[in-house]
């Protein structure tokens, strides 16, 4: 029991710092949209295409941290803190060199990004202002990705709280100064948040060097270490474009179905991602407690983690569920001011409700794979979970279901077929010894 509450103590420790950093972003994401709101419709409108090109750039670069969280856990854990230090600054160089020519090709390809949503002549240039301007600050943002897996491998998630929570409030700051005290408009939003993420950077560079003078770890950049977790973090950005692929595909479900299904849906996804956040951070928790102890080569202690984090995950998604589908009846007319969309988004909401669960346990899987650098089977695995998702999806838009039973479909087919999928795939693959076998 003594040893099972040290375990609790441990998660927790790493997850609810993890949490944090996680939800302090939308927050200030929401407060930047807000102020640019107030500026223009057409600024705003100018925003949402940038951010949705700058979002997908940086969602398929997350990888920076999860494959450098890892490997700097299983170094960490087998006692070399210098050669897990200098991994993990390899990972910030792979950094700076990928978003350095991403900021490069994204700068000159911005029009023809922006063009290919079709916007108003004006809202085009807003756009345009806006994504040239941040793709400068796109180097800054991987590098903040791969020194967050460095800390986190080091089982500090701690740090990165409080570089998040100073960063992002800098940021909102530094914006309103810039948008209305200096009158750059939209311009100002761009440049404030460049501004707040190269703080970030320096304050990471700040800490990981005196880290890495502690422990007399080399901060050059290491051909073996960059190229490591450029293999690594190749299968990663495979697995992450399979779920991506995924999300995009139940939004073209959706919005096959009617223009209320496809709001529906965005509703029944916000809520989702919010939960995400929760559920997030405990496979954070469970990838560097799972590097650690695979380091250590305890694997008793890996098999400890696992169903210790499985629960904790299941728990979780127990809770949100509850309280989902308590809230179904209302979260339709919150997010729009009519009782009739909670007409059709109530039972999808509860379905998701039941299956959130189900959600959890994946997620936590999720990152005990990651953990265990077994990046090649998550993305193999993600490819697989496509082929029942693909085929379901076919059915429905065949039998065209509309209104709430609709929606109430899509929403089986995300959280149900593809979700299940990866349960299936992941679960199978723990119960194994394969996973527990991968180099570092």
């Amino acid at each position: 029991m003594a040893a099972e509450r040290t375990l609790n103590r441990q998660i927790l420790w790493l997850a609810l710092p993890a949490f944090g950093s996680l939800v302090v972003e939308p927050i200030f994401l929401a407060l930047d949209s807000i102020m640019v709101g107030h500026l223009g419709v057409t600024q705003l409108a100018g925003i949402a295409i940038a951010s949705a090109v700058l979002q997908t750039l940086v969602g398929l670069m997350v990888f920076l941290a999860y494959s450098t969280t890892p490997a700097v856990a299983r170094l960490h854990g087998a006692g070399d803190d210098a050669k897990a230090v200098a991994r993990g600054i390899d990972g910030m160089w792979l950094a700076v060199g990928l978003g350095a020519v991403l900021a490069v090709a994204g700068f000159f390809l911005t029009p023809w990004a922006v063009s290919l949503f079709r916007p108003s002549p004006a809202v085009a240039e807003q756009a345009v202002i806006y994504l040239e301007l941040s793709m400068w600050g796109l180097p800054a943002m991987l590098v903040v990705f791969a020194a967050t897996g460095l800390l986190r491998g080091l089982q500090d998630t701690v740090t990165p709280l409080w570089i998040a929570g100073a960063g992002f409030g800098a940021n909102a700051l530094v914006n309103w100064v810039f948008m209305y005290g200096f009158g750059w408009g939209i311009a100002g939003s761009a440049a404030g948040t460049i501004v707040a993420q190269w703080g970030m950077v320096a304050a990471y560079v700040a800490i990981i060097g005196r880290i890495a003078k502690r422990h007399g770890a080399d901060i050059a950049p290491s051909r073996v270490g960059v190229r490591g977790t450029a293999r690594t973090g190749g299968w990663l950005f495979l697995r992450t474009v399979a779920l991506r692929a995924g999300l995009l595909l139940t939004v073209a479900a959706a919005t096959a179905l009617g223009t209320d299904e496809l709001a529906g849906w965005q509703i029944v996804h916000t809520i989702a991602s919010t939960a995400a956040f929760a559920l997030d951070s405990l496979a954070i928790a469970a990838q560097a407690l799972i590097g650690k102890h695979l380091g250590a080569g305890d694997e008793k202690s890996v098999r400890g983690v696992l169903s210790r984090t499985v629960a904790w995950g299941a728990f979780a998604g127990i809770a949100i569920g509850v309280l989902v589908a308590g809230l179904s009846p209302l979260l339709g007319v919150v997010f729009t001011g009519e009782w009739s969309m909670s007409h059709v988004t109530m039972p999808a909401l509860i379905l998701m409700g039941i299956l959130m669960p189900l959600a959890g346990v994946v997620y936590v899987l999720d990152g005990v794979l990651m953990g265990a650098n077994d990046s090649r089977y998550l993305a193999l695995a993600g490819a697989v979970n496509l082929v029942p998702f693909v085929a379901y999806l076919l059915i429905l838009l065949m039998a065209a279901p509309t209104g709430s039973w609709g929606l109430m479909f899509v929403a089986l087919g995300f959280f149900g077929v593809l979700m299940g999928m990866r349960w299936l795939t992941l679960s199978r693959r723990v119960r194994g010894t394969a996973w527990l076998e991968n180099a570092a």
